[in-house]
This record gives structure tokens, C-alpha cells and sequence, in this order.
């Protein structure tokens, strides 16, 4: 049995010989069952094109939202397991947001993310991520704050999002993010 850490963590199916109680072999097909966490990725552009297939391909199920019908084309996003056409203003009671949803919120434009990211901060997701240059972010959080936004639920926003490795193309904004994606994922496994 003391491969069975070892299987959980590389999520791999394989077989296994272990001993039975006569002391001959028995292989064994093991199948680690594992759930893939929801990622909603808020917006359809340039970043989420890229952010889709890398998250999928690390074991999120991948949800992609925006409010413009072309921006949500199923083709557009390989690796999604489902593109929605909502409006971002009361997007938040449409979905099944729990404490194992990781948020992403790349809109195309601060006011939409504002909107999108007051309604995250009512939920228990594991992850919530904005993109956003720090002077915009900073604008918008003085903003929530000044209506009433708790301090301790801002703290709890990744943003700028993603880890800080100097990314600046989509293809490289996508994987900063995912890394943080992976490393909060870590996180909450190992708790």
C-alpha cells in the first residue's frame, strides 16, 4: 500500500504487485480517482484563448464566460469543457461557485471586472485572480473599498494576477496564471 501516495500523486493509472497473504504476487489496476476543480474564466479574449487549453491540460475543468456571443465560439477556447454567452452583471447566481471554483477574471475592461469581481468576493472559491495593471487594480479595489467592500475579502484577490515572471504576451500571461492556479491547488491539497 505504500504505493498508493505515489499513484495520488501523479494521477496515473498502473499496475501495482503487491503481496497476498501467502506471500505470492497479485497485480493490481490501480485508477486514482480524482476530481478536476472549476475554473471559470471570465471574458473570452486573447488571454483566455491561450489560458484555456493550459488549464485544462493541467486537470481544471475549464469554463469560459462572456457577454459577447462571438467571443464564446466553442473553437475558440480547445481543452474548455464549455463556453457560456451570459452578461457579467449578476453572472455570479447562474453558476455553481464552491470552495473547490477558482476564479479568473479577464475582461476587456475594468469596469466589467469590477462588476464581475464585487460578485466574487461573495463567494468561498478557492482562487480568485484579476488581471490588471497595478494602477487599475488599486483603482478598483479604493473603489470597493469606498462602497463598503470588506478589506480582508480584497486581500484575498490574486492580482495583478498570475506569478511574477516577467510575462507579458497572452501565451505568457497564460501560463503565469496557470502557475498560480497550480500553486494554490498545492496549497489546499497539502491543508
Amino acid at each position: 500500500m505504500e504505493a498508493m501516495p505515489g499513484r495520488l500523486r501523479t494521477r496515473e493509472p498502473g499496475i501495482q504487485i503487491f503481496e497476498d497473504k501467502a506471500g505470492r504476487p497479485v497485480e493490481v489496476f490501480l485508477e486514482p480517482l480524482t476530481f478536476k476543480p472549476m475554473l471559470y474564466v471570465f471574458g473570452g479574449g486573447h488571454v483566455s484563448r491561450q489560458l484555456a487549453p493550459l488549464a485544462a491540460g493541467v486537470g481544471f475543468k475549464v469554463v469560459v464566460i462572456d457577454d459577447r456571443p462571438e467571443f464564446t465560439e466553442t473553437g475558440l477556447f480547445p481543452g474548455a469543457a464549455e463556453t457560456r454567452c451570459l452578461p457579467f452583471e449578476g453572472v455570479l447566481e447562474r453558476l455553481d461557485v464552491d470552495q473547490d471554483s477558482y476564479l479568473v477574471i479577464v475582461t476587456r475592461g475594468h469596469l466589467y471586472d469590477k462588476t464581475v469581481l464585487e460578485q466574487c468576493l461573495n463567494t468561498r472559491a478557492a482562487y480568485i485572480g484579476m488581471i490588471g495593471s497595478r494602477r487599475k487594480v488599486a483603482l478598483i479595489f479604493k473603489k470597493m473599498l469606498e462602497e463598503g467592500a470588506r478589506e480582508e475579502d480584497v486581500r484575498r484577490v490574486h492580482s495583478p494576477i498570475g506569478l511574477a515572471i516577467g510575462a507579458e504576451t497572452p501565451a505568457e500571461i497564460a501560463v503565469s496564471i496557470v502557475a498560480e492556479l497550480i500553486q494554490v491547488r498545492a496549497r489546499s491539497r497539502a491543508e
